[in-house]
């Protein structure tokens, strides 16, 4: 037990003196995921929407597929991106696997299918209501999209952070294609997974410690805004 002991007390110590290896990694780690979640959010939720409040031929089978397509292993979606980005590649020219761009196409093709999924069937559920509101108001499609993501604001903001989670959290899809090169591409997840193996934890815990409180700073403030709301 002692030896735990130890490791927190040093994992605190490595916080606390603001360890630069610790701090270049975490903030490398919100670079990434917050950028991935972003360009998802913004491709995924009009998009998520749209499908939802739709009535076409097929639609429950498409939503079994959306909802399969939300849990896609990591490691699948690191693979066909590693693939894609490697040098016999279709977009091999471009020389950006094991780069920072690389862990970010990774990550928001990663969330891409959890933020469509989310929007979707919130859609499904609470979106038509007010869609047929905005139809009497008069709106055309994109208007009664664009309502309809005001109206359910703190829900999407919900999924949002919930699509964030699973980005910063995630190791298979950054590890293939960024390598986790020491002061390039090295992320708190697969750093934490590393020194797990090398039995050096005192910065894992403080990298575990660090990835909690990012959560819980996310979810405080989108907790915050909509008690305000």
């Amino acid at each position: 037990m002692d030896y735990i002991l130890d490791g927190f007390k040093q994992a605190i110590n490595l916080i606390i003196s603001f360890n630069k290896e610790i701090f270049d990694i975490v903030f490398l780690s919100l670079f990434v995921s917050t950028t991935a979640t972003v360009l998802a959010s913004m491709i995924s939720i009009p998009l998520g929407i749209s499908f939802g409040i739709k009535k076409f031929r097929g639609k429950r089978l498409f939503s079994r597929i959306t909802y399969t397509m939300m849990s896609i292993p990591s490691v699948v979606v690191g693979l066909l991106v590693a693939i894609t980005l490697s040098r016999r590649g279709p977009f091999g020219r471009l020389e950006l696997l094991y780069t920072t761009k690389a862990m970010i196409i990774a990550q928001t093709f990663l969330v891409m299918p959890l933020s469509f999924g989310l929007s979707f069937g919130l859609s499904k559920s609470r979106g038509k209501e007010i869609q047929k509101v905005a139809i009497t108001l008069g709106a055309n499609k994109y208007q009664s999209i664009m309502l309809i993501i005001r109206e359910l604001k703190v829900d999407i903001l919900v999924n949002v952070a919930t699509s964030f989670s699973r980005a910063i959290s995630e190791v298979g899809a950054v590890m293939i294609v960024g390598g986790n090169i020491k002061y390039h591409t090295r992320v708190i997840t697969t750093t934490i997974s590393m020194m797990n193996s090398m039995g050096d934890y005192p910065m894992a815990i403080a990298l575990g410690i660090i990835l909690l409180l990012i959560s819980f700073i996310v979810h405080s403030a989108i907790y915050s805004y909509s008690k305000e709301d």
